[in-house]
């Protein structure tokens, strides 16, 4: 190639001389002028010479690169073949044995960019070194490459050196067109560990190389049963306690703050880790991580605290509020924290048990106004887009037309269980404005077929539209109202989910009520509860957690069994059934179970030592 770049240069040299400029020259002028017509040709002939040598690096150099890339991909795919049980001999090849193994796939569709980056991020050192290498808009699919194989190094290294303006958790796991599977249940503690020293190192590096400026860390699921390879989950307390830690190291580092980043984030705090939130939310001086909480759970903490954390977290980006448990508030607490903390962008607010009870040493309101069940109706008023309330075990008898009325907006999701309502709270929630918009809908502890039939019935038509999820646990339901509840769910093909556990339903009446349930078109999931006649003849009914635990488990599985045959023979195999006694899995009271009884056992212990200090007064 280089020698015809010389041959094409010495001819275009050679064919632009004029002619006519060599006539009537003498001899001496004319060899002068050959001169440095050759002379000009030889510069022409390196030029070509160079050209041709930078053609080989741009063009023959990435070749070979690419070559030597396909090669290592087939020696991985090989590897995996004979994970699997192919050809022994393939380790007499001469493999490098630092290569870590790739963990079996499932049957999902990836793009031959996603192969290749699995490939790169399953050899590690190979990774980091390649990064610096590796164009900008490939760092995304490295990132899901390395955290589906489980590749904490190369997740870090990627944060460090993330070179985008945002980095968003939650989309980058989620399906695409190069690796359609969702990666979002997979709260992997190493990888989600990873993410935030990446992060950390990220604020601490020069300006020049320093592109992020949103990290948004949600989107991750908490699940039971974890799918990444170690198994081992970081749920959102503990993502709360290494982001809160880590933005506290970084307030010691002068040249973090720099260039800060905008961290969103979802925090659970609770006692155990209340201070180092408490640092990390209102640091003394800048803050190289500036955390933006979206949603925020609290649990074991005092009134005080509560108010404390949440002036801290920036109440303007608050999507969902969850006060939970052990927070013990009544209706003064939460008329203070709603006028004190403005929340203007909620959209999801859940209250603990009792919180609209009157406050100690306050004279109960008989049928007049209340004025701090008023307040606290205005307040949630000027929240604009509040569609979700959860005020489970609060007494509000007579109290849902003046805590709902004022809303501005239709709730979809509404947790009105053991909430004690009446006729006129019944009639005001089929007849008002959010019947209509309700999709999720939790009315546990009411006796509704029994005391309000017609009412309920009413409720569930103007909410049939929209209805997905109803909760009627420990209604009271009978054999004998059977009839009456599925004529009153026949409207409702939109539901989905519909739970039942907690009352008293024979076998035969919970296999009429399954055969009237398969013409939901749209429902896929029946929690029913165990059959009275798995229990001892006479039990009383609701049933404490001992007494639900007590039953026939052979009669219980034949009824079972029966069900779901029910369900095939109409071609509804396509409903899950389940009874979950204890109630369904909760990540956030699982991860800090140990705390929360520790939390209880405090609690019952101060009760004792308040009562037997009452017993000695009274004598």
């Amino acid at each position: 190639m280089r020698a015809h770049f010389q041959r094409l240069s010495e001819k275009a040299v050679l064919g632009t001389q004029p002619r006519r400029a060599q006539e009537g020259k003498s001899p001496k002028r004319r060899e002068e002028t050959a001169q440095g017509w050759l002379q000009e040709s030889r510069d022409s002939s390196e030029a070509a010479s160079r050209l041709c040598d930078q053609v080989d690096k741009e063009v023959h150099g990435p070749v070979l690169t690419s070559d030597q890339c396909l090669q290592e991909l087939e020696s991985v795919r090989e590897l995996r073949t004979l994970q699997e049980g192919g050809d022994q001999a393939g380790w007499d090849r001469g493999w490098d044995s630092t290569a870590l193994p790739l963990p079996p796939q499932a049957d999902t569709m990836r793009s031959l960019r996603f192969v290749s980056a699995e490939a790169l991020v399953s050899h590690p050192q190979v990774a980091l070194q390649s990064l610096d290498s590796v164009a900008y808009n490939l760092y995304p699919l490295l990132f899901k490459a390395g955290y589906l194989l489980e590749r904490a190094e190369v997740v870090r290294a990627l944060l460090g050196r993330w070179p985008l303006e945002e980095f968003r958790l939650g989309a980058l796991l989620g399906p695409s067109a190069d690796h359609e599977a969702d990666l979002r249940d997979r709260a992997c503690r190493a990888c989600l560990e990873a993410c935030v020293r990446g992060l950390a190192e990220h604020v601490l590096q020069g300006g020049g190389r320093r592109r992020l400026q949103l990290a948004d860390l949600t989107g991750v699921q908490d699940v039971q049963v974890q799918q990444c390879p170690c198994g081992r989950a970081l749920g959102r307390w503990g993502r709360t306690e290494l982001l809160a830690r880590t933005c506290c190291e970084l307030q010691a580092s002068p040249q973090a703050a720099r260039r800060p980043v905008k961290v969103l984030t979802d925090l659970f705090v609770t006692e155990g880790n209340f201070q180092v939130v408490v640092r990390a939310l209102g640091p003394a001086g800048p803050a190289p991580l500036q955390v933006h909480c979206l949603s925020f759970r609290a649990d074991s903490l005092g009134p005080d605290q509560l108010l404390q954390v949440l002036r801290l977290t920036g109440p303007s980006d608050l999507r969902r509020l969850q006060v939970v448990h052990n927070v013990r508030l009544h209706a003064g607490h939460v008329q203070q924290l709603l006028a004190q903390v403005r929340f203007p962008r909620l959209a999801s607010l859940t209250l603990p048990a009792k919180a609209f009870d009157a406050p100690p040493g306050c004279t109960p309101v008989t049928d007049g106004e209340d004025p701090l069940l008023t307040s606290i109706a205005w307040e949630l008023s000027q929240m604009t887009q509040l569609t979700e309330l959860s005020v489970a075990f609060s007494t509000l008898t007579g109290k849902i037309q003046r805590l709902l009325g004022p809303l501005r907006t239709p709730l979809r999701v509404l947790d009105l269980a053991n909430c004690s309502l009446n006729h006129a709270d019944m009639a005001f929630l089929a007849d008002g404005a959010h019947a209509a918009h309700l999709e999720v809908l939790d009315l546990s502890g009411h006796s509704l077929v029994h005391l309000f039939p017609s009412t309920f019935s009413r409720l569930l038509g103007r909410g049939a539209r929209t209805l997905r999820s109803l909760t009627l646990e420990e209604c009271g339901i009978e054999d004998s109202h059977v009839s009456m509840l599925a004529v009153a769910l026949g409207p409702c093909h939109q539901l989905q989910e519909l739970r039942l556990l907690g009352n008293p339903l024979s076998g035969l009446a919970l296999r009429r009520l399954f055969r009237a349930l398969c013409d939901l078109p749209r429902l896929r999931l029946v929690e029913f509860p165990v059959p009275k006649d798995c229990y001892p003849e006479g039990s009383a009914y609701p049933q404490d957690e001992l007494a639900m635990s007590r039953y026939d488990q052979q009669k219980y599985d034949a009824i079972a069994e029966g069900l779901r045959r029910v369900l095939v023979r109409a071609g509804r195999d396509d409903i899950q059934v389940c009874t979950p006694v204890f109630g369904s899995f909760d990540p956030d009271i699982q991860e800090t179970s140990s705390e929360l009884g520790a939390f209880l056992l405090q609690a019952f212990r101060t009760a004792l030592e308040n009562f037997s200090r009452a017993l000695k007064q009274m004598e």
